[in-house]
């Protein structure tokens, strides 16, 4: 089987990575891939963006199974185009990718399915908005409705600064057009934990849980990033409430959308918060979670290749997908002055290093220059221990991390630390 991943970051990477680990997978190849991923796929020089030349090329090549990394591509109807030409595509259609690349798509099919998340409104209109804000109970959650690279999302604390985020959105200054329509949502309390599934359309395969950490700093501080790290499994989805989140959320998102006539057919991210008043979804993803992916992978005991063309066929079935038994925890390594600028082309040393104490080491903004790789992007490596459990992945993580240098670098000292603290 010849397999094409679609995408440059950490995630393609682990994806590659799995699938490369397939007794069926002949060749892979990556559109564009990074420095990382040339030991295992062909990368191909071709913009993601270029659906038309996507295409071409696995016509070309007789590629059997796409896998399409990022929402951008998804959203713009990559999968449509790859099924009118008979060909293999895992990710939904562009009418289901909606639940991601429209909040308020999303938030109005919570609705009408009955899917548990937070009271919301949404605007066209600024000073509505601002109006609605002023009768709130505070804080507040302001989201563009569109995609913004994961950081579309803005807690507020006051009046004063709903008004500046509201203006900011909706006149394009903050996310330019995702920002035009804006969801206010209530704050909801509790703690965050994402899941992951495979689907096919009606049947729907939960993956473990994970917990991302999207604050740049220790102890959630700072910024919101595209994720600092994550770990799987995450103990605050206990199997009661995995058994919830599957009857209450999973089901019925899948269930709606094939009733809707656009079957989600890839892999659904439920972007949860665990209340007092049980698992509400913040949000929906349309593919594989970024740096989830790096922590779930290592942990699937199933061929990914053939669980992915089930989906993609389907007739994916719950025996299809195994897990190994342990924990993993994955460490992002950022370019200093990420998120706001991020630095680049440093070298990066000490990856092999890392790789000796048994870690797993996937590249995300890189590139090889020579036999040296240099820093390319705002994150730059996802370093993921495994171990029998939480506490010894996160030490093996961290010992990898330590070989790692280019000068600058920067990361969180507490990944799965939330974790850690459930078990006692």
């Amino acid at each position: 089987m010849k397999v094409l991943v679609i995408g440059s970051g950490g995630r393609e990477h682990a994806l590659l990575w799995k699938l490369a680990q397939s007794p069926s997978v002949t060749e892979l190849y990556a559109i564009p891939g990074n420095g990382g991923t040339e030991n295992l796929a062909s990368s191909i020089p071709i913009g993601m963006d270029n659906i038309d030349d996507i295409v071409s090329f696995a016509q070309l090549m007789q590629v059997d199974l796409t896998v399409a990394g990022p929402e951008t591509v998804l959203t713009e109807g990559i999968a449509d185009r790859f099924r009118d030409e008979g060909l293999a595509l895992f990710g939904p259609s562009q009418a289901a990718a909606r639940i991601e690349g429209s909040k308020s798509f999303a938030k109005e099919f919570m609705k009408e399915y009955h899917i548990p998340t937070a009271e919301y409104a949404v605007f066209d209109d600024e000073q509505e908005a601002l109006a609605y804000a002023e009768e709130q109970t505070f804080p507040l959650v302001i989201k563009a409705d569109g995609l913004a690279g994961g950081k579309g999302v803005v807690i507020v604390q006051n009046q004063r600064d709903a008004a500046g985020v509201i203006r900011h959105m909706m006149e394009g200054i903050s996310f330019g057009n995702a920002g035009r329509r804006i969801v206010i949502e209530e704050f909801m309390q509790g703690e965050e934990v994402s899941v992951l599934a495979f689907c096919d359309g009606h049947t729907v395969v939960p993956m473990v849980p994970s917990q991302d950490h999207k604050r740049v700093g220790d102890g959630d501080t700072g910024p919101n990033t595209g994720g600092m790290g994550a770990y799987a499994p995450a103990p605050v989805l206990t199997p009661a409430l995995s058994k919830q989140v599957y009857e209450e959320i999973l089901t019925p998102a899948v269930e709606g959308m094939r009733q809707e006539g656009f079957p989600f057919r890839g892999c659904l991210y439920a972007g949860l918060m665990i209340t007092d008043k049980g698992p509400r979804v913040v949000e929906f993803n349309c593919r594989f979670g970024d740096p989830e992916t790096q922590a779930v992978l290592p942990l699937l005991d199933s061929d990914l290749a053939e669980v992915m063309m089930h989906c993609v066929n389907g007739t994916l079935s719950p025996s299809d997908v195994r897990w190994k038994q342990g924990s993993a925890v994955c460490v992002v390594m950022a370019a200093s002055g990420y998120p706001y600028a991020p630095a680049s082309g440093d070298k990066i040393s000490g990856i092999s290093d890392a790789e000796k104490t048994g870690c797993l080491v996937f590249q995300a903004g890189t590139v090889r220059l020579g036999g040296e790789f240099l820093t390319d992007g705002g994150r730059v490596l996802d370093v993921v221990g495994t171990g029998k459990d939480l506490s010894a992945a996160r030490d093996m993580a961290y010992q990898g991390v330590v070989q790692i240098r280019w000068g600058g670098e920067q990361y969180r000292h507490d990944i799965a630390q939330k974790g850690l603290d459930h078990l006692k």
